[in-house]
């Protein structure tokens, strides 16, 4: 790997040429730092909500303290001299299309990674080698299929590829939760997500560039990374939270527990811990806490599904329109440059 990592370094610097900003008068600290907050708050909040409960006071303040900060954020970027983050942009269909296409693998993909091995080893009884020969079903296709698409797109238009990817691994997400968890009946809708996950995987960070003005590709490059980056973490944090809501749900419907002894067992059981969630639950057998985990699995794979079908016709829609030229980006006002 250090080799290949030298070998990139070198090719880099003979090939690539820098861009800059002719503009730039230095680094935003007021934007980068309410930012920071925001996202920081936003994440710490998402994640102890599952623990903790929505109605928390301190998952409450973390969510107010975001608002707040994002609030800031939008506030110091429309009044700062060479802001951080251009809130112009947002206005090119193309530049929204690219940042719902970056969050997109967060749910279709990157929630799977660690949501599937729970259930096949904790909850379905496989053992790690099986489970992680399904896994590879699932992230096989991102070896190959990207190099492939990015060829493809001298032909076909990024915002087809994208699309139609985001559209089969939906399809992939729903076929998943239609088939019974058994090596066989699993392999071709896990390759299915993998293969509509892998199409747009290549073209992202080209995309990312290609939406804004040369001289602001570090600033879209950035703000792609952080939507990237930081929907893996929230989608992670709240798609466990409705798996957990989902699993409390199918207990009480059963009857196996009350309102608050379901709440407490979901967490434990979206969590594959099967024996712990059977001691506190002594009405419930093993085989009820697998067909209620199950069937709210399920339930959360439909979820993720209609997700991605939204996602991909916000991708489809925004990306196939032109991209913004620098003519057509709002100007910093005079009033700001001094």
């Amino acid at each position: 790997m250090a080799v290949l990592g030298v070998a990139a370094a070198a090719l880099g610097l003979r090939t690539i040429t820098e861009s800059r900003d002719p503009n730039a008068i230095g680094l935003d600290w007021a934007g980068a730092g309410t930012f920071t907050i925001a996202l920081a708050a936003l994440t710490c909040g998402v994640l102890q909500a599952p623990q903790n409960g929505w109605a928390d006071l301190l998952v409450i303040a973390l969510l107010g303290i975001a608002a707040v900060c994002f609030v800031a954020f939008v506030i110091v970027e429309r009044h700062a001299r060479r802001p951080m983050l251009d809130l112009t942009l947002f206005r090119f269909p193309r530049f929204v299309g690219v940042q719902f296409l970056a969050a997109a693998p967060a749910y279709a993909f990157v929630v799977l990674l660690v949501l599937l091995p729970i259930r096949f080893i904790g909850v379905e009884g496989m053992s790690e080698i099986k489970a992680g020969q399904l896994m590879i079903c699932l992230s096989g296709p991102l070896l190959i299929l990207p190099l492939l698409a990015g060829q493809a797109a001298r032909w076909i238009a990024p915002a087809t590829i994208c699309g139609t990817g985001l559209l089969v691994a939906a399809a992939g997400l729903v076929w998943l939760s239609r088939v019974p968890v058994a090596d066989s009946a699993l392999v071709a809708p896990l390759i299915l997500i993998g293969i509509g996950i892998a199409l747009p995987w290549g073209l992202m960070d080209g995309l990312a560039v290609s939406v804004v003005p040369k001289e602001r590709a570090g600033m879209a490059v950035g703000i792609f990374n952080t939507t990237r980056v930081a929907s893996e973490g929230v989608a992670l944090a709240i798609v466990m939270a409705t798996l957990s809501g989902f699993i409390a749900a199918r207990l009480g419907a059963q009857g196996l527990a009350s309102p608050a002894e379901a709440a407490a067992a979901a967490q434990l059981l979206a969590t594959g811990n099967i024996g712990e969630t059977a001691q506190r639950l002594p009405m419930a057998d093993v085989s009820a806490l697998v067909h209620a985990y199950e069937t709210a699995f399920d339930q959360l794979l439909v979820v993720l599904a209609t997700i991605t079908v939204l996602t991909a016709i916000v991708v489809f829609l925004g990306l196939r329109r032109g991209s913004a030229p620098e003519q057509d980006v709002a100007p910093i006002p005079a009033c700001q440059e001094g």
